[in-house]
């Protein structure tokens, strides 16, 4: 590895569309206090109403805790692209913010497949639920969805570190992503895309995968007892979550299913914008808006 100390990236953000700038500055500063303020209020909300202390609710908190830190890992220095031609990055501010990202984005998988489960126990076992998602199995799930994160995150950037940089190299992206980082490399980077397609598949996939099973035996369940009560209650229970994992698995569509070409163009970056600020954004309005018990504690904080 070369001497990363003499090593800065250059993040030129949207500097090719200077019109706009000013305007997406504000936008995107909007955007990112709304999240922050709605996050920690759904935290608050769940810490200090008693009728929250159950396993969807601590599932949520974690899941705005991670919304919060995803969002800080990358708008920042975002804002700052925009206030500025291009914005600078040490080679170890660089590799920080790159396992953040990864970190705080596969983790908000790891927990919507977790709520997935919850809802699922929790729809075809409610005899059993209380016992099967004990305290202990909660914080047990949490602790593994951080660990598998963390991992997932430390193997990619690990293997970052291990290749050649040298100079001064330039990022058409606002923050230190992991295909921009491997694009400008001195060396062979066959292994780390080899390495992203497949276990940053798995890492992904099999959550995904927990999700949709989850989901197809609620469904299984509900088509046996054909209990028009029994679905309505399983939508008004299940439909935020839903929304959620549309609006994140949307999202990471419209960003990584694209051409090598179009992910760096403007549509590429405004798509990444919405999937680090839309969906963390709108996690709390949607909880807020169709959760009763929710409702209900919000305005105990705001009176």
């Amino acid at each position: 590895m070369s001497n990363v100390f003499s090593v800065r990236f250059v993040l030129l953000g949207f500097s090719d569309v200077p019109e706009i700038r000013l305007y997406l500055f504000f936008l995107v500063l909007v955007m990112y206090l709304v999240t922050i303020l709605g996050n920690a209020v759904i935290i608050s909300c769940i810490v200090y109403d008693q009728a929250l202390h159950c396993p969807m609710f601590f599932f949520l908190g974690n899941l705005s805790l991670v919304d919060m830190c995803f969002v800080s890992s990358t708008i920042p220095t975002l804002l700052c692209t925009l206030l500025s031609d291009a914005g600078y990055l040490s080679f170890s501010s660089c590799i920080v913010q790159m396992f953040c990202f990864i970190t705080f984005g596969n983790l908000e998988n790891n927990i919507l497949a977790v709520m997935a489960y919850d809802r699922y126990v929790a729809i075809c076992s409610p005899l059993w639920y209380m016992s099967r998602m004990r305290s202990s199995m909660c914080t047990a799930l949490v602790v593994l969805s951080w660990v598998a994160a963390s991992a997932h995150a430390l193997l990619h950037t690990l293997m970052v570190t291990s290749l050649q940089y040298s100079g001064i190299k330039r990022l058409n992206h606002f923050f230190c992503e992991i295909a921009q980082v491997l694009s400008v490399s001195g060396s062979d980077t066959t292994s780390n895309f080899s390495l992203i397609l497949t276990e940053g598949a798995v890492s992904v996939g099999v959550p995904f995968l927990c999700i949709i099973l989850s989901y197809t035996f609620i469904l299984v369940d509900l088509f046996h007892l054909r209990s028009t009560e029994r679905m309505q209650k399983t939508f008004s229970t299940c439909s935020s979550h839903l929304i959620t994992v549309c609006l994140f698995y949307g999202t990471i569509t419209a960003v990584y299913f694209r051409s090598s070409v179009s992910s760096i163009g403007l549509g590429g970056r405004i798509a990444t914008i919405g999937y680090t600020l839309l969906t963390p954004m709108m996690n709390p309005i949607i909880y807020g808006l169709r959760n009763n018990a929710m409702k209900k504690a919000i305005r105990k904080v705001l009176q």
